[in-house]
């Protein structure tokens, strides 16, 4: 029979007030890219974690490459994992000068910030491309919230979050855990209640701004057109929300949803193990897709006394080479790594059907800056995760050729999410050998 002409698995027969569903026939295929991934199996989803502040390369530089490698003092937490990770060596974060504030920006963009601009990163690209499959096209978390001043030009401000969705506009994360929560799982009456709601306000201030819009200058219609662009993904929101999308993907098992506690942890072990775990319900439930998680600010100076580590880790991160620092900052690294440990180890034991969650998964891990001593942005400190549902083959110590962009990484990890992209901001292409 030729497969020339097919209709969808998803076909039905329809009457007046009637719909009935077809079984599986041979004429059907997937007639959709989402169709097909949910014929092959389990989505891919992309995480990334950030990491502030930079490492001592001494600590971090692993020996040998390929296969054969050593993992270096601060990876060792990831020892029981080596076979699920690649380490990625001599990729390089935005060059154009500026500090942690910065780096922070160019780390999933690769740009270099210009007149407080920077570009739409990683995670956001992917979410506008394939978020509406789930309930929520993206999720945002962290654990500190912006800090106000000024560096190197640009407000600290900036470094709180890695996610940008245009070129001005940042995407701040949630430190909450329950609000966190409660936005990814809220009660359904509710939230189709308060949506409705929100959807008379909104319809009331389109329809004002339309009229307005006609009578400004040409400078106030390019000021109230970025507005209603962030009115506009407030009311798509609020349209999922009343008409959530059919499910390209159920999982095989629901996993025990228990809300957090009211507040923001005051330890911050509990803190971040506790975002950690939502990120893996989220990903779990098909929930979303994609994750950030900002470790901490960009221009973190929390204090690790709770490691013996004395001094901010702000502090320490410009070390001058001295032992007694170099020794505090590689402490507080891979305190961080071992955080990645434990959600790559929780993602690899649960199963969906054959394959593990980290299976089909990409992790990203690392830090803006190489080296918080200098402000170094060459060979960043990166760990890959996970195997893309097979388009990854992990186990290795990947070294790239000097001068490499992260955007190339990016580009790599963008095409195995399913977006069709040739370059991704400042790109030259992809990364050999992760597959």
């Amino acid at each position: 029979m030729s497969r020339n002409w097919q209709i969808s698995r998803r076909s039905m027969l329809k009457g007046t007030g009637a719909a009935l569903a077809l079984p599986f026939l041979d004429v059907m295929g997937p007639a959709t890219a989402a169709e097909a991934k949910a014929a092959s199996g389990p989505p891919v989803r992309l995480a990334c974690l950030f990491q502030p502040n930079g490492v001592f390369p001494p600590s971090w530089d692993p020996k040998g490459t390929g296969a054969d490698y050593e993992l270096s003092p601060i990876l060792e937490p990831l020892a029981s994992l080596k076979d699920d990770i690649f380490v990625l060596s001599n990729l390089d974060n935005c060059l154009g000068g500026g500090g942690h504030v910065a780096a922070t920006g160019g780390f999933l963009t690769g740009v270099s910030m210009k007149n407080q601009k920077n570009a739409v990163s990683l995670d956001q690209l992917v979410a506008q491309k394939i978020g509406h499959h789930t309930a929520l096209p993206s999720i945002e978390l962290g654990t500190e919230p912006p800090r106000q001043g000024g560096s190197e030009g640009l407000p600290i401000s900036f470094a709180n979050t890695v996610s940008w969705s245009s070129a001005t506009t940042r995407v701040s994360p949630e430190i909450n855990p329950r609000v966190a929560f409660d936005r990814m799982f809220r009660n359904e009456g509710n939230s189709k209640k308060q949506a409705a709601d929100s959807k008379s306000v909104i319809d009331l201030v389109l329809e004002d701004a339309g009229r307005l819009r006609k009578k400004v200058s040409a400078a106030d219609r390019y000021k109230l057109d970025e507005f209603l662009s962030g009115v506009r993904s407030v009311e798509k929101r609020i349209e999922k929300t009343l008409n959530p999308p059919k499910r390209s993907w159920i999982p095989e098992s629901e996993p025990e949803l228990n809300r957090p506690t009211a507040g923001i942890p005051q330890q911050r072990d509990v803190h971040i193990r506790m975002m950690l775990d939502l990120i893996v319900l989220a990903l779990q439930t098909d929930t979303t897709r994609v994750s950030t998680f900002m470790l901490a600010h960009g221009f973190s100076r929390k204090n690790f006394t709770f490691i013996g580590v004395k001094g901010d880790h702000h502090t320490i991160s410009h070390h001058k080479n001295q032992k007694e620092w170099t020794d505090d900052y590689t402490t507080v690294s891979r305190w961080y790594i071992s955080q990645y440990a434990y959600l790559l180890d929780r993602m690899k034991k649960i199963d969906e059907g054959g394959s593990s969650l980290l299976d089909n998964c990409m992790v990203l891990y690392g830090s803006g800056l190489k080296d918080g001593n200098g402000h170094k942005r060459t060979n960043l400190p990166l760990v890959l995760a996970g195997r893309a549902g097979g388009a990854l083959e992990p186990g290795r110590h990947l070294v790239f050729e000097k001068g490499t962009s992260i955007a190339n990484l990016h580009l790599s990890l963008l095409q195995r999410m399913g977006v069709e992209a040739d370059q991704f901001n400042s790109s030259t292409g992809t990364l050999p050998g992760l597959s």
